[in-house]
């Protein structure tokens, strides 16, 4: 298998150390930088470098462009324009919706399906790279209805392949789901910040040493200005939604703390709690796999339209395999879940879409 990596930061330099690892594959880097590609060449990040983005994705049965938001759509379709027709172009930002909307008229958008993997670390830069980045990580992929169904397969399987767990979600649904999990922490982080440089400082000559929570939530305080002013402005409607909403829980958890009342503000911290202990156990993952099996017709965008509409039902597919007939109008879709309620959710979701499904064994 040959991956081109286009962009050699801690994302891509750690796709390219464990698509080595793992897949024993051939990954050519191209990065704006040419020193940053020498260095990756050093670390053995990757198998060989390009000068430029055509001669990166040639032959390439993969393409993962790996750079900051706002670069990420002249990036694609370079990607997309210089590569084959069989190769799959994916990409790594934090923010979907404006990419793909951006691409829509791209004449070979069916071959772009979207992706963020939930990895990352405090370090940046590919001297940082490691194999194990996106080990139990999730890998969010938003294919829409262009997306062909091999396209998908193949990219599902090998980001599953380098550790991670892939799971289809709608670009519009993951935008507003990484403003609230991940883009307004960065908000509250900066706010945080400047009130307490402002209060700290009014009666005092030197700013007294802060305790381990304002540190520890902090932490990602003005975090890589170049890449998170991209991410708020690609995501900026959703983000400011989410501040509006953030303002709103505010001023009720002042008006619960002006009045006073030890059990109503004790409620409040064991809610919060309670809460923050089932958001964590969401994300373990694990527990046996069951195979179902699904008929479909051969058509475009039904592999998509299945695992969106899974993924809607908080069903999530941790492997897939295609099946097509001979004569390539219908095929079979074997599907990986966890757990039978899982099972029982997805086969009422494939019927309520028209596909014929059962759990392999069951005879259902």
């Amino acid at each position: 298998m040959r991956i081109a990596v286009l962009g050699v930061g801690l994302i891509g330099g750690s796709i390219g150390l464990a698509a080595q690892r793992r897949l024993e594959a051939q990954v050519v880097g191209y990065d704006p930088a040419p020193e940053t590609v020498e260095r990756a060449l050093g670390l053995g990040v990757l198998t060989r470098g390009e000068r430029s983005v055509a001669a990166a994705v040639a032959g390439a049965d993969i393409v993962f462009c790996a750079a900051p938001v706002g670069a990420l759509p002249a990036l694609v379709s370079a990607a997309l324009e210089t590569s084959g027709e069989d190769t799959v172009v994916s990409d790594v930002g934090s923010t979907k919706r404006e990419l793909a909307d951006r691409l829509r008229s791209s004449p070979a958008a069916g071959r772009f399906i979207g992706g963020h993997p939930i990895a990352g670390a405090e370090t940046a830069g590919v001297e940082n790279a490691r194999a194990e980045l996106f080990e139990g990580a999730r890998w969010y992929l938003t294919p829409d209805e262009r997306a062909g169904g091999l396209h998908y397969d193949r990219l599902q399987r090998v980001v599953a392949d380098l550790g991670a767990r892939p799971q289809a979600i709608d670009a519009e649904l993951h935008d507003r789901l990484m403003a609230t999990v991940s883009h307004l922490p960065h908000v509250i982080a900066n706010v945080m910040v400047a009130q307490a440089e402002t209060a700290l400082s009014e009666d005092s000559e030197r700013l007294p040493e802060v305790g381990r929570s304002f540190r520890d939530t902090t932490r990602i305080a003005g975090a890589n200005p170049a890449i998170w002013t991209d991410i708020f402005k690609s995501n900026s409607e959703a983000v400011a939604a989410e501040i509006d909403r953030a303002v709103e829980r505010l001023r009720q958890a002042a008006e619960l703390i002006r009045a006073g009342d030890a059990e109503a503000v004790d409620a409040w911290q064991r809610r919060a709690l309670d809460a923050r202990r089932r958001l964590l156990d969401a994300g373990t993952g694990g527990g046996s796999l069951l195979e179902l099996r699904v008929a479909v017709d051969n058509k475009p965008g039904v592999v998509a339209e299945i695992a969106l509409a899974l993924g809607r039902a908080g069903v999530n597919i941790e492997d897939m395999a295609l099946s097509p007939a001979a004569d390539m109008r219908t095929g079979a879709i074997s599907l990986w879940v966890a757990g039978d309620a899982d099972v029982d959710r997805a086969i009422g979701v494939l019927r309520e879409l028209g596909h014929a499904a059962s759990a392999v064994g069951s005879g259902e």
